[in-house]
């Protein structure tokens, strides 16, 4: 009988993805029982300090601890970085979608963020609405840093 070797099935993207993110910090915050929870990382292979190209990952994680169900409308951010310069960013949705949150789930995507600076943070909102009552609220987006190996100081 031949002795099969069995290569260990490879990691899925999803499982790899939580494994990037286990360690690192949970930046949190709680409006009307909307739980918007961000987490960042810094991406050494997609930078280019040398001509000033700083990136990063991160995952946001927006739990609807409510009894009803949520649309995510809009998003608006402040992006500031080391220089103190800001800029707003306003569009629909995120990543492509308006998603509709029901009540004791989560929805969840990843993005990335790049400056010309070593670091800065981030901070914004989601413009959310009732499905069932049409009623609109803002929930905010905790501010995060963007933190890499080439700044002196990181936000805590």
């Amino acid at each position: 009988m031949a002795d099969w070797a069995v290569a260990p099935f490879a990691q899925s993207p999803e499982d790899a993805l939580n494994d990037l993110f286990s360690p690192l910090p949970v930046y949190e915050a709680i409006t009307e029982g909307i739980r918007v929870q961000v987490q960042v990382f810094w991406l050494p292979d997609q930078s280019e300090p040398d001509e000033h190209s700083y990136c990063w990952v991160y995952r946001i994680r927006i739990g609807n601890d409510t009894v009803r169900p949520v649309q995510l409308l809009e998003r608006t951010w402040h992006i500031t970085d080391t220089s103190g310069r800001t800029e707003y960013v306003h569009g629909e949705g995120v990543v492509g979608e308006q998603p509709i949150i029901q009540p004791g789930t989560l929805y969840e995507y990843t993005s990335g963020a790049s400056l010309s600076t070593p670091g800065g943070f981030m901070r914004g909102s989601y413009l959310l609405q009732t499905t069932t009552d049409k009623k609109r609220f803002d929930a905010v987006i905790p501010a995060f840093s963007l933190d890499s190996p080439f700044q002196n100081h990181q936000l805590q």
